[in-house]
């Protein structure tokens, strides 16, 4: 067994933060000092490569899955199963940085400030209208404000949706003449207090998170069990049981309805990918965003969502093995991306009292749930064996109270239940929380108390500090 290392600190640089909640940077004040969150670093991007003494197979594989990870998929599928199109008939974006791009490729949702993003506005925007389509910006996408997908809480009978509904159609567009699927009713939905959202997930490093046993996540959470009953801090695993199955259901028409398949069926393993840790691993995570997200069909989700008359055009599955050379499908390259890169590194010298931070941010309880080190296990990618990092995730689900529940249950995860968000690269981050209501720490902070959450009692804590110190911890945060 290869001895444990740890990823070393490169430096990093800091963006402004231009866009501001109603909250306001600033809400806790004391006298004349007033703590501030200090927004994104402005230094040049230091995520999204690859993981560092990776063999060059493994470089060129993650350089390949890079690549094809910013293809921007048009509907025509050429060559038939090779991946190079199947856009639809539904979509939220049409490639996948299109999504996952701030602050660089695998990172989260893009920044209209960041020049990571060259048009400067949300880049669905541009999508709705793309190669002719004629959809209707909904709106909750606003220019300046987050990539979303949208989720129906309830079905117009009462039962429970929880599925994803695409923003778009391919109607209208040049490559799918006579399609005519319409939207979904997002405006009448949103006045029935129906429609709830999530912004993208970070992706970068997750090959670590894959590679940790269940064990190692079972020890952590068992060793801090006492201090976390003291805090009022529960936290428990979304595991892959018989009962675990997810639907994606759109009404937008009259197609049946695609039920998601379980795809490890009842092993009992913890699942760690998703805002509610819904998804097993890389793999299915790829492949149901490829297939929910772009509308492409694949080895693992080969049916098409919406099944509209007129607006099917490529043969199903749209991406996969068969036909492509090498055996490598779109969502085995989406994996190699997400598989070989590094995770996002801390600039350690970012701020004079990161130090100081880091120490409050363990005696106020965040790190309760938010671990600070975990190592990997015996994986095949050696440079990524039994290698301590620091992703400040348990990757367990807890209760987070009515104020950022989302009414949506996904496996075992419950309405108001979420994955502890990992921390690494809320340096560079805009957008935090599961439906990117917020821009600002101080702000994140605070959302996190609200009746039945297990965070009450560490906002308590972090309240009760000084100004000087609730700075410091935000500095702390911005230095991941």
């Amino acid at each position: 067994m290869s001895p444990r290392r740890s990823m070393p600190a490169v430096g990093t640089t800091v963006l402004t933060l231009a866009l501001l909640t109603p909250i306001g940077v600033a809400l806790l004040v004391t006298g004349q000092q007033t703590a501030t969150d200090p927004g994104p670093r402005k230094d040049a991007p230091d995520a999204g490569g690859p993981f560092p003494n990776l063999s060059t197979q493994q470089v060129t594989a993650f350089n390949n899955g890079k690549g094809q990870f910013e293809e921007d998929e048009p509907v025509p599928n050429s060559p038939p199963g090779g991946g190079n199109g199947g856009l639809g008939p539904g979509y939220n974006g049409t490639s996948c940085v299109s999504c996952h791009q701030q602050p660089a490729p695998l990172g989260s949702s893009p920044s209209p400030q960041s020049v990571q993003n060259p048009v400067k506005r949300n880049p669905q925007i541009d999508m709705a209208t793309e190669n002719g389509a004629t959809n209707t910006v909904p709106s909750f996408i606003n220019a300046n404000g987050p990539v979303r997908e949208a989720r129906f809480i309830r079905n117009p009978d009462g039962s429970a949706d929880g599925g994803v509904h695409d923003l778009f159609t391919i109607a209208g567009r040049a490559d799918a003449p006579g399609c005519t699927l319409g939207q979904p009713d997002f405006a009448g939905n949103l006045a029935r207090n129906n429609v709830i959202f999530r912004i993208p997930t970070p992706l970068y490093g997750l090959g670590l998170v894959e590679a940790t046993p269940d064990s190692t996540l079972e020890q952590n959470l068992a060793s801090t069990a006492t201090l976390r009953a003291q805090f009022g801090i529960g936290g428990r695993f979304n595991r892959e049981t018989s009962q675990h199955s997810w639907k994606h259901q759109d009404l937008q028409g009259p197609g049946p309805a695609t039920q998601g398949f379980n795809p490890s069926g009842n092993d009992g393993t913890i699942m760690k990918f998703g805002w509610k840790a819904q998804n097993k691993s890389l793999t299915i995570f790829a492949a149901e965003a490829y297939n929910v997200e772009m509308g492409v069909t694949n080895d693992l989700f080969p049916n098409e969502r919406n099944e509209f008359t007129g607006c099917m055009f490529t043969a199903t599955p749209e991406d996969g093995h068969a036909t492509t050379p090498g055996g490598e499908s779109d969502v085995d390259q989406f994996v190699d991306a997400t598989r070989y890169s590094a995770p996002a590194a801390q600039n350690t010298t970012a701020f004079p009292d990161i130090s100081t931070g880091a120490g409050l941010f363990k005696q106020v309880g965040c790190v309760l749930c938010h671990t600070d080190t975990l190592v990997s296990g015996n994986t095949t990618i050696t440079a990524e064996a039994n290698f301590t990092y620091h992703p400040y995730s348990d990757f367990a689900i807890h209760h987070m109270g009515e104020n950022l529940a989302d009414g949506v249950s996904q496996g075992n995860a419950g309405p108001d239940e979420f994955r502890t968000a990992p921390l690494w690269g809320a340096g560079q981050r805009v957008y935090f929380l599961h439906d990117g209501r917020s821009t600002n720490l101080m702000d994140v902070i605070q959302q996190h108390k609200s009746r039945g959450s297990e965070a009450n009692g560490t906002v308590r804590q972090f309240n009760a500090l000084t100004p000087t110190q609730q700075q410091a911890v935000l500095d702390f945060i911005r230095s991941l």
